[in-house]
Formats: structure tokens, C-alpha cells, sequence
């Protein structure tokens, strides 16, 4: 069999390894085939694909950061001090992780960035693939040999001008220097080439133009480029970065006006319904989130984010049931994880199936890696402990949850309480301190502190 088709087969199945490895063997035979190496280069980049439009991650708060629009925003209208000032009812004040969101079992874009990391460790790729001839050989240049022990490009040595201008090569060599590489500023070179050789006329490399862009917290030119892109061509991947980028800009309204601007296009499209549905849960307007929930549960019945977020919808409105049966649905569908399960034993210690809710803790603990999952598993099992009136189990539950997350305010709050209970007043006091500490925002521990003072 013809090494190169073997390749191509490898590819399409998705053995990337043995498809590098046989793409290696040709180049070492003709070390110019250009068809083996953009082949290569393609298998290397996709071995470590991920779809940054369902893993992109927001950066941290930068002080320099010019994009600021205002300080002290009209309520409504930022996300930022959304989540700040929460409203008292049973959704608003739902108890969130420490990313700063509601537990729904699902992980959402950007509710990790309370997890330390750099830019570079969120390195964002393009969605598309390109069309290419298979057996389209020439010749290249020396700046396609490869060393044995060394990188597979030289990336100095590449003639950015020459390869912006081929087709066949200009959009896997982009997506090799950004993805693969790291290189962005090389990559934003190509990009800039290839733009201006097609005349600007291609909105497909002024959509990787705003992804250099926004790497690069260069957050306006990014717009402008996204901008420019769906003038000559809507597509839904433009609207979605496009929104994002208003959200990274802290302007809810400007992306919920472009997620309705979307569906007029592409009418009831899950993803963008999606981006609508999280940005009104972010502005603490459930029932509308909900309605955009249930409308992506109607185009897509596997939609998971959509399903549990429903499910929590219905448990914070003292619906138990209904949240528990939307949470057996999404765990019948083959997710397992800490967090469902978590939900599933609250569920079943407010629904009174008392006999599974020690089960699903249990599953969850076994599940939890993350320490900040498995405090927030303690935490919840300290109420299942107080629902049974156990107070000392209760108070074990909450020692454990200290132990996993030092930080955790809550439990530093309900551990004063059942203190105080007991008749340690002094404790409960230094509990309540710790967990006004901790998080300020957090309203229970400076009102118990108040009371425990007037006392």
C-alpha cells in the first residue's frame, strides 16, 4: 500500500501517532514532499485539538487593562458587579462554587478562572479544517528540513510572505504556529499575509486575526476584525467570539443584543440560545435563562448544561422532584461526575428518598480529585448530618470541608453556628470572624457576628 493513502487513512481515523509516524518515515526518504509534510503538520496539530469555543477561558483582571469602560456601572448592565451585589431569593442566593458560579454539574467557558494558570496555558484554536489536494506534491524549500533531534519547523527559517501566498499550506501552517506552537506572534505574520494576498476578501483569516488579537488582550482590534468578517459572511463561530468578546469588555447588553441579532440569522441555533441562556442567568434573571434552556432542550434532547441547569432551576424553587428527575436524565445519558452526583443526594435528602442520598455522597466523594469539589461535597453532607439530627457528624462534615478548602466560608459560618449551639460562644465568634474574612461579601457571617455581639 502507497505509505502516503496509509497516512491519509490513519488521519481520517484519527490515529494521529501512527499517521506522524509514517508521515516521518516519507519525509525522511524526500525530505521536500510537501504533501507529507503539511499531512504531519495537520496530524501534530490535531493530536492536541481542543475547540476553544467550548473550553475558552477568560483572563484575570489586569490593572493596565485599557478596556474598562466604567467603574461603577448602572445595575444591570455589568457582569462583574453582578455577582457581587446578589439579590436575596431562593436563586439569588444559591450557595457558588469558588470560581464564583451556582453548581449545576456542568462546566461552563470561563468558570475557571479562579484557577491559577497562564495565558499561554489557554492557547485558543481555530474551529475549521481545510480543504486540500492529498496527492497536490512539489517541492518546498530548506526551510522545510527537518532535523532528527530537533523541532519539526523551523520557525525562524520559515518565508512567512512565500506560504501565505499557497493555499494549500498557509491555513494548516496557522493553525500549526498557533495551536501547536505557541507562536503567536508568527502566526498573527501569516495571518496579516494572508489577508492582504487574498486582498482582504476571505473572512476566514480576519476571524484568526481577532483570535491573535484577543490572545494578545488586543480586545477592539479584535472586534473590528470579527466585525468586518460577518459583513462579508455570517457564520455562527463569528457571532459566538464576537459575544465573547463583549463579555470580556464587562457589556452583558451589547452581547445579548448580538446573541438576538444571531438567531434572526440562524433561527434557534443551539449555541448562540446558549451564550443567550448564560448571560441572563449572569445577570440574575432566572426565569428568562430557564426559557432559553428549555428552548435548547427542544432543538437538542442531549444538551447536558441545558438539562441540569433546569434541574437547578427547579431545585432552588423547592421543586426537588422535578430537579431530580431532570438530574437522573442527565446521568442516564453516560456523565458521571462529582458535581452530578453531589446534586443527585441533595435532590434525594429534599425529596426524602433518604435510602440513596448517602449513595450518591458517597459516589461523589470517590468521583471528587479536585479539593475545592470535595469540600463542597462535605459541605453539603454537614445538612444531611443535621437533617438527621446527628450535630456532632455535622460538625466532623465541616472540619473535613476546612481541611480540603482552608477558605471556604461557608462552612467556617454553619461551623459557628452549630458552635454556638453547643454552647461555645467564644468559637462560634472566631468562626464568624474567619468567614467574614474570607469572603466579605458573603452577608450571613457579619449579621451572626452582629447578633452574637448584641448578646
Amino acid at each position: 500500500m502507497d505509505p502516503m493513502y496509509l497516512a491519509l487513512s490513519l488521519f481520517r481515523r484519527r490515529h494521529y501517532d501512527k499517521c506522524i509516524d509514517i508521515c516521518t518515515s516519507i519525509l525522511d526518504k524526500q525530505p521536500l514532499d510537501q504533501a507529507a509534510w503539511c499531512l504531519k503538520m495537520r496530524a501534530l496539530t490535531q493530536r492536541v485539538y481542543v475547540d476553544d469555543l467550548e473550553s475558552e477561558e477568560s483572563p484575570q483582571d489586569d490593572v493596565l487593562d485599557e478596556n474598562v469602560v466604567a467603574s461603577a456601572p448602572r445595575p444591570g448592565t455589568s457582569l462583574k458587579s453582578t455577582s457581587t451585589a446578589v439579590p436575596f431569593t431562593a436563586l439569588g442566593a444559591r450557595p457558588r462554587t469558588a470560581t464564583g458560579r451556582p453548581i449545576s454539574g456542568v462546566v461552563r467557558p470561563g468558570t475557571q478562572t479562579g484557577r491559577p494558570g497562564s495565558a499561554l496555558d489557554r492557547l485558543k484554536t481555530s474551529r475549521g479544517t481545510t480543504a486540500q489536494s492529498a496527492r497536490a506534491i512539489r517541492l518546498g524549500t530548506a526551510a522545510m528540513l527537518t532535523q532528527k533531534d530537533g523541532p519539526f519547523i523551523q520557525v525562524s527559517r520559515l518565508n512567512l510572505a512565500k506560504y501565505a501566498k499557497i493555499k494549500t499550506l498557509n491555513k494548516p501552517l496557522f493553525e500549526y504556529l498557533f495551536y501547536h506552537e505557541g507562536d503567536i506572534r508568527n502566526a498573527m505574520e501569516l495571518a496579516v499575509l494572508a489577508t492582504q494576498h487574498c486582498e482582504f476578501k476571505d473572512w476566514y483569516w480576519k476571524i484568526q486575526l481577532a483570535k491573535c488579537y484577543s490572545a494578545l488582550n488586543l480586545i477592539r482590534d479584535a472586534e473590528q476584525q470579527i466585525r468586518s468578517a460577518l459583513k462579508q459572511h455570517p457564520h455562527i463561530e463569528s457571532y459566538i467570539r464576537l459575544i465573547r468578546i463583549y463579555i470580556r469588555l464587562d457589556q452583558p447588553l451589547s452581547a445579548i443584543s448580538l446573541c438576538k441579532q444571531g438567531l434572526e440569522v440562524f433561527p434557534n441555533d443551539v449555541s448562540i440560545m446558549t451564550e443567550l441562556a448564560r448571560l441572563t442567568e449572569a445577570l440574575n434573571e432566572p426565569q428568562s435563562s430557564v426559557k432559553y434552556y428549555r428552548s435548547i432542550v427542544i432543538e437538542d434532547a442531549m444538551n447536558t448544561e441545558a438539562i441540569a441547569c433546569i434541574g437547578m432551576y427547579h431545585f432552588y424553587n423547592n421543586q426537588p422532584e422535578l430537579a431530580l428527575r431532570y438530574y437522573r436524565r442527565v446521568l442516564s445519558m453516560g456523565a458521571h461526575s462529582p458535581e452530578l452526583y453531589n446534586n443527585l443526594g441533595l435532590c434525594c435528602l429534599y425529596s426524602q428518598q433518604l435510602d440513596l442520598t448517602l449513595a450518591c455522597f458517597q459516589r461523589a466523594l470517590d468521583l471528587a480529585t479536585d479539593p475545592l469539589i470535595k469540600a463542597d461535597v462535605w459541605y453539603n453532607l454537614s445538612y444531611v448530618a443535621i437533617a438527621a439530627g446527628d450535630i456532632g457528624l455535622a460538625i466532623q462534615c465541616l472540619n473535613l470541608c476546612l481541611v480540603a478548602d482552608p477558605t471556604h466560608a461557608s462552612a467556617f459560618n454553619n461551623l459557628a453556628v452549630l458552635h454556638h449551639r453547643s454552647g461555645k460562644p467564644h468559637l462560634a465568634k472566631a468562626y464568624f470572624t474567619s468567614a467574614r474574612e474570607h469572603q466579605p461579601e458573603l452577608p450571613e457571617p457579619g449579621i451572626n457576628l452582629e447578633v452574637l455581639q448584641d448578646a
